[in-house]
């Protein structure tokens, strides 16, 4: 509870006066004191009605400050020991990722806990919760930026506003509500033109798109032609998420740390993407006699690494074709550039509808009309505009099914 329930205070009569009496708080102590204040004279002058009597003594316990939440915080809740920055974040930690109600992502579990143990708990984790405040974050500010960048640190402050939130009491209000101040805290800003975002052009696709793996090159002709996440498209399962004619993929699972999730990044990731028909082909040629299993899977059916395709075969692809990332400098760029090619080719280089595109690439629904959009009902249609938009970039001749052990072995180890 955050204070006492209002008292009405007992009157009655002792000796020529009308008395109060009511419950008091003690420092120290759970168990109350009884208090007793004098009201009136029990008759001639100075005497009051009964309405006036419990008017007055309204305005005597009032007085008292017995009922207030400045008192109660004052006096009882220090006979409580307060929890430490370190305890409420274990609480806070323990309720998210075990809550049924919208349920968190493992990267994003993992994000938190990593969070955590690394900057926030070694540097706030002794603190009482009260005192976690502006001033506290704008001294760790400073610490944090010797190693990370701005969006880290604007994401880590998140959980150090989610932490102390967390802390309520019975009726599930806030126990410390703060104001934050990002001013105050000389919190970074984030600058999106600085970040490292890189897409791919159109010519850095088609080199992909020759890459000498076999497995691997369809994965990348996939994810530039299609604007899939590399978990989605390690996560394509064969039998339940390929038509008949390989013209649409079915994405509802993912694949993360070569296991499947069931489960998307966002509820608007659930979706049909269709294929422009020669890349529907060289599809089909991969996939072969195959009836059943993952698309892409190792030698023991599981998910194939994404840090083997990133490490072993992306980066050293972009290496050989010279390729050099704007933002670093450097030939190396993450699986979502493939992603940022697409949402950059359909929405300015082939006059795709809005809501198509905005459909294909699982991006959020932001307003009505994007609710009431029903073009994802539409299957000709939309295998139609596939067929008209293309891919922007040029497609190897074949992409066999067979693979080599070697090559195998290469995407079967997990870092």
């Amino acid at each position: 509870m955050s204070r006492r329930t209002g008292q009405k205070g007992h009157i009655e009569p002792s000796g020529k006066w009308f008395v109060v009496r009511w419950w008091m708080d003690v420092p120290g102590q759970e168990k109350r004191s009884l208090k007793r204040a004098r009201i009136c004279p029990i008759s001639g002058p100075g005497s009051m009605t009964k309405s006036e009597r419990q008017r007055r003594a309204s305005e005597i316990i009032a007085a008292s400050g017995a009922d207030t939440e400045k008192y109660f915080n004052h006096v009882v809740k220090p006979v409580q020991p307060e929890a430490t920055f370190c305890e409420q974040a274990e609480i806070w930690f323990n309720n998210e990722t075990s809550r049924k109600r919208n349920p968190i992502a493992t990267a994003t579990k993992e994000f938190w806990r990593g969070c955590l143990d690394n900057w926030l708990i070694p540097n706030l984790g002794d603190l009482p919760v009260s005192t976690v405040n502006n001033g506290s974050v704008k001294r760790l500010i400073p610490i944090m930026m010797t190693k990370l960048g701005s969006k880290s640190i604007t994401s880590y402050v998140g959980v150090i506003k989610q932490v102390v939130a967390s802390a309520v009491n019975g009726d599930g209000e806030e126990l410390y509500p703060r104001k934050w101040n990002a001013e105050f805290m000389d919190l970074p800003v984030v600058d999106k033109n600085k970040q490292n975002t890189p897409a791919f052009t159109s010519e850095v696709i088609s080199g992909l798109a020759r890459w000498k793996n076999l497995a691997v090159r369809m994965i990348f002709i996939l994810c530039g032609a299609a604007g899939l996440r590399i978990g989605e498209a390690l996560g394509i399962d064969i039998a339940k998420h390929i038509s008949s004619d390989f013209r649409t993929i079915i994405i509802e699972q993912k694949a993360r740390n070569c296991k499947i999730e069931d489960r998307v990044k966002t509820k608007t990731s659930v979706r049909k993407v269709d294929l422009y028909p020669p890349v529907a082909s060289l599809l089909r040629e991969f996939v072969g006699d195959r009836k059943t299993g993952l698309l892409f899977a190792s030698r023991n059916g599981k998910p194939l690494s994404q840090s083997n395709i990133l490490k072993r075969h992306l980066h050293p692809a972009l290496l050989q074709l010279g390729y050099v990332n704007a933002a670093t400098g450097t030939h190396k760029a993450g699986n979502h550039a493939f992603r940022r090619f697409r949402n950059t080719y359909l929405r300015n280089r082939a006059n795709c509808p809005l809501g198509l595109y905005q459909y294909w690439l699982g991006h959020s629904e932001a307003s009505m009309s994007a609710l009431y959009d029903k073009i994802k009902e539409d299957n000709q249609f939309r295998l139609e505009w596939a067929e008209k938009c293309g891919i922007g970039f040029e497609l190897s001749s074949s992409v066999p099914n067979v693979l080599k052990t070697e090559e195998l072995d290469t995407l079967n180890v997990v870092d």
